[in-house]
């Protein structure tokens, strides 16, 4: 047998060896067979690009009044309608969407850096640390944190960064118990022992190895938080103590929709359908990263 023969023989048996692939590439194949997740992922897109391209987009501007139309029916040239202030309904929807993503996203990335940053640190160093940071969270889960929020927006007015503070203020408890307890699982194990004999810092460690070790159900717990917080958003809306108009968000639109349901139901059903479809599509998106990214199913 000859040299040529025998590299092309080796050849033909490195090429038929299947190439490995990453967690996150077989977590990304898995996302693509669920449809419910990928339809959401499409429609949470859409809605995203929307929201982004709504100053350059929308038919009307979202404060002009016209009151000799009112509030008109949808229409040829008002596709959702008019509000009572004769103001176009598909606008105030675009824009009302561009807030309450913004809420929710900015609220949840507030809730996800406290979170993460408290629940590894207590994860991780333990004993009397620990026992005080948990504590520090049992304590705060017990207080009435709604009247917290309705009591910032009282004293320092209604705006949309204090409103996503005080919402990620809130969401971040759960976050930091759900890190605090992947923690507690890897940082006896081998790479972490490693890195310690390595002369790593405490910082090193939680930066290099840890967090990113438990990315997956940061990722699964974020985005079924950010849902979450649009529902208290639109809630905080709802009570008046969301957005000052004349912006809007959709919580603020569903609350004046309600005020007119039935003389003009179109100003409650359109806010509806926007903020529903996207709430549906957030938490299609999140089941689908759970499933994928779930360690028991690698093997499927």
């Amino acid at each position: 047998m000859t040299a040529n023969t025998l590299e092309e023989n080796q050849t033909e048996q490195e090429s038929s060896i299947e190439e490995g692939s990453s967690l996150w590439h077989d977590a990304w194949c898995r996302l693509q067979k669920n449809k419910l997740a990928v339809a959401g992922l499409m429609v949470l897109s859409f809605m995203i690009i929307i929201a982004l391209l709504t100053p350059w987009i929308a038919p009307y501007s979202y404060e002009t009044q016209n009151l000799a139309l009112l509030a008109t029916p949808p229409s040829y040239e008002h596709w959702f309608g008019t509000d009572v202030y004769g103001r176009d309904l598909l606008t105030r929807i675009m824009y009302g969407g561009r807030i309450s993503l913004m809420v929710g996203f900015l609220a949840t990335a507030v809730a996800l850096s406290i979170g993460v940053l408290w629940g590894t640190v207590a994860g991780y160093i333990g004993g009397k640390v620990d026992a005080v940071m948990m504590r520090t969270v049992d304590i705060l889960y017990a207080l009435p944190f709604m009247i917290f929020i309705i009591l910032l927006m009282v004293v320092f007015g209604r705006s949309v960064i204090l409103l996503f503070l005080a919402i990620g203020a809130v969401e971040w408890l759960t976050m930091a118990r759900i890190v605090r307890g992947q923690v507690l699982t890897i940082r006896k194990l081998e790479f972490v022992e490693a890195a310690v004999s390595m002369g790593l810092s405490r910082w090193q460690i939680i930066t290099r190895h840890l967090i990113p070790n438990i990315l997956g159900p940061i990722i699964i717990y974020t985005s079924l938080t950010i849902p979450s917080v649009m529902l208290l958003e639109a809630f905080l809306s709802f009570l008046g103590l969301g957005i000052q108009p004349p912006m809007s968000s959709w919580g603020s639109l569903i609350n004046d929709g309600v005020q007119d349901m039935e003389e003009h139901p179109w100003l409650l059903i359109f806010p509806g359908i926007a903020l529903s479809v996207t709430l549906f599509s957030l938490n299609f998106v999140g089941d689908g990263l759970r499933d994928a990214l779930d360690p028991k199913t690698s093997k499927d």
